[in-house]
This record gives C-alpha cells, structure tokens and sequence, in this order.
C-alpha cells in the first residue's frame, strides 16, 4: 500500500503556477527524498499535502485519506518536524509533549504514556522536566521529533530536519530516524540541502519550476550522469568552458567552485585537457559522480544556492499569507 499518493497535483497562484502537474507514490515504510532549488515548489507541495494549502487541481492522499475531502482524517495520520524551531522553550520537554497531546486529541489515560515513550525513544527522558531553553540544538531537534511521534503518525514529514546542526549530531539524528523507520515501519518524507543526507533515502525526486524531472533511488541517479567527473580550475573558467563544448562537444558545468566536466574516462582525459586548453590549469581531479552533479545537471543550480529570485520572493509571501 502507499503511504502517498499524488496525481496530477497542481497550485496556481493567480497565474504564477508553483507546482505543475506533478504525479508521484510513496510505499509504505520508505524514506522519499523531496529535494529542489529555493521556489522550485517543495514548500507548496508539501503544505498541501499537510492540509496546509488547498490544491488548485489534481489529487493526492496520505494514508489513504484525500488531503481535501478528508483533511481531518490526514492530520491525525502525519506528523511535521518544522524547519524553524517549533517549541515553547519557557516549558519543559514534558510539557511541550503534553500541550501536543491535547491538540491532537490524544486520550487523557494514554497520555503520560505516550509521553514518556517518545522521550525514552529519543533519548531524553532524563530531561524531561527541564525548560527546553536550556537545551542544545541537537536536543530540540530531538524533541521535536518525539513530539512528532507523539500521537503516533504513519507519515513524518521533515523540513530540513538538520539544517544547522553539526556533522555528529546530524549523524545522530539520522540513527534514531532509520530505527524509527525500521522498527515502526514509519513512512519519512524529507526535504534536505545536504546531500549526503539524501543518501539515506529509498528515492529522490528532484522538483524544478514546479515539475518533477527526476525520481530515482540515489545510486540509480548518480549512474544517470555518466562516467567520471572532472573538477576543473583554471585562470580563465569561462574561456575554458567555451572551448570545451566547441572543441571537445562536451558540456561543463559550472558553480563557485569552478567547472565540472563529465566524461568517460576522466584519468585519461587529464593529460589531453591539461595539454591542450588555452586557460592554464590550476588545479584538476576525477572522482565518481554524487548527488550535487545529479542536481546541478538536472537544475543547472546548487541545491545550496539561496539567492532571492522572484520565485523565491513568491514562496515568502505565500508563507506570511497564510500564517496570518
């Protein structure tokens, strides 16, 4: 069974189309990679399928339930960890857990329970009394999952769940997110900037201008690009990226790091590059492909890349309308 079904799932506002017919399925169980540059049209779908913004056409359910007919019912089945800080931090973790409890109406007997399951489950039971100012971001973070798992969800949404956190406590955070998944066989469906963070989904899907040009399991789409990848710099990239496509026919792409070729054997191609071009070669090294060369071939963008473009612009005032 799936744990999402979307089809044909669209949003206009006034003209300005965020998400485009887009059409996907998650099973149950699976991590699924939700992942596109700033205004590509992930916080869109991603609000209507939390019941959050009604769709302008199409379909789509979460846990068998239709996110427009049955909203009610598609509350009760998610959970969200939000990427801004969510909590109260003048309450206790306990607190914070028990305030949830009444929103979603969770029975008054299982409560306390439930309370001190999700705390044990991440690891913070021991701070359960204690004013959530006073903990560290990696245990907020971990509250708010618990919390999130509180009523006791069969999706878990999460925005960038750890988007400012450290290497260590990202990885974890990814330990208690893959025993969730594996013991309560929980479906995740998760937007990221961290690219090796999206290698622990089951698939991707890439969304760009509001459409989905990808989907596809990490190594599945890593193979997409090709051979080998070249990461070149010289002291003239644009020079270099010109006469590449017009003597050699090969496409490079390029971010601040400088350009990136792909091609088929990239330690056979050193030698003839570093010979052959205009530019003089600063630096150059070959390397199998990753998750940033499949999104910056598909995008044309690093999925880091936060520049404030009119889509983006658009994505903050449909935040702030409906917040209000």
């Amino acid at each position: 069974m799936n744990a999402i079904e979307v089809s044909l799932l669209t949003r206009d506002f006034k003209g300005f189309v965020a998400v485009d017919h887009i059409s996907f399925q998650v099973p149950e169980g699976e991590i699924f990679g939700f992942l596109g540059p700033n205004g590509a049209g992930k916080t869109t779908t991603v609000k209507m399928l939390c019941t959050l913004l009604r769709p302008s056409s199409g379909s789509a359910s979460v846990a068998g339930f239709d996110v427009v007919r049955q909203h009610t019912q598609v509350r009760k089945s998610l959970g969200i960890i939000f990427q801004d800080p969510s909590l109260d931090d003048r309450l206790t973790a306990r607190e914070n857990l028990r305030f949830h409890g009444m929103i979603y109406k969770v029975p008054r007997k299982e409560l306390p329970g439930r309370i001190t399951e999700s705390l044990r489950w991440m690891e913070l039971e021991d701070r359960a009394n204690d004013l959530v100012r006073n903990f560290s971001g990696g245990m907020k973070r971990r509250l708010e999952i618990a919390r999130g798992l509180l009523h006791k969800p069969r999706v878990l949404f999460l925005d960038e769940p750890t988007l400012g956190l450290d290497p260590q406590t990202r990885n974890r955070i990814w330990e208690y997110l893959l025993k969730l998944r594996d013991e309560h066989k929980i479906t995740l469906f998760m937007t990221t900037h961290y690219m090796d963070e999206a290698e622990y989904c089951d698939r991707i899907a890439i969304i760009d201008h509001g459409k989905i040009v990808a989907l596809d399991t990490p190594e599945n789409l890593k193979a997409g690009v090709g051979g080998d990848m070249l990461d070149l710099a010289t002291d003239n990239d644009q020079l270099t990226r010109q006469e590449l496509s017009a003597k050699y026919g090969v496409a490079a792409l390029q971010d601040e790091s400088g350009l990136h070729v792909e091609v088929t054997n990239g330690a056979g191609e050193i030698p003839k590059l570093v010979r052959e071009l205009s530019a003089k070669v600063l630096s150059v090294s070959v390397r199998r492909p990753t998750l940033d060369d499949v999104f910056l071939k598909l995008t044309g963008r690093e999925i880091r890349d936060d520049g404030a473009s009119n889509r983006d612009k658009l994505k903050g005032f449909v935040k702030r309308t409906h917040r209000t």
